[in-house]
């Protein structure tokens, strides 16, 4: 084996999926990019890592609600785009062709070009960590897309997309919460 440097380490677990959050100032509407994500437990909660270092921090702490949105990687040059500007100073939707929808229990829009929009509430601010704890309220499926393949990125500017599934839901019946 070799050694590889503790400044790339992050890159070995990074590969969770990447999301849109978007935010709602009581103004307007904003849409961040997030790499770091993660699963809370078998409930709908969900954590990710952002700070006062982002726009969207200030209206997503004051409102203390959000959407996370999936995108295919079919999105992913908007997204990079997205995750590469400010929100303070452009109109994300309008630069990157995206439609913000009314989404029905926060005042963060849906964005209908991605995979899946979560309305969610924060439950929890570990400012330590930058880790925003949260709870999804509802959930939103969009089947009509040819594109279904969600992405990852590895932390050092390249990602990977989605690619053959393995099913052994048999092997692991005795792990998964009824239902799933």
């Amino acid at each position: 084996m070799e050694r590889m440097p503790l400044n790339k380490v992050f890159t070995l677990m990074e590969s969770g999926p990447v999301v849109l959050v978007t935010t709602n100032n009581g103004e307007k509407s904003n849409i961040m990019t997030i790499t770091w994500t993660m699963v809370m437990d078998f409930t709908p909660r969900f954590a990710i890592t952002t700070g006062r270092w982002n726009y969207s921090y200030a209206a997503l702490q004051a409102s203390e609600e959000c959407v996370i949105a999936i995108p295919a990687v079919d999105l992913i040059d908007q997204v990079i785009g997205i995750g590469t500007c400010s929100g303070a100073d452009t109109d994300k939707f309008k630069k990157f062709g995206l439609t913000p929808i009314q989404a029905s229990h926060v005042s963060a829009p849906l964005i209908q070009e991605c995979l899946a929009n979560i309305e969610c509430r924060v439950i929890d601010i570990i400012e330590d960590h930058n880790i925003i704890v949260l709870e999804a309220i509802d959930a939103y499926l969009n089947s009509s897309r040819e594109e279904n393949r969600a992405f990852h990125a590895i932390g050092d500017g390249t990602f990977v997309a989605d690619g053959q599934k393995f099913d052994r839901r048999v092997m692991m019946r005795s792990k998964l919460p009824d239902g799933v």
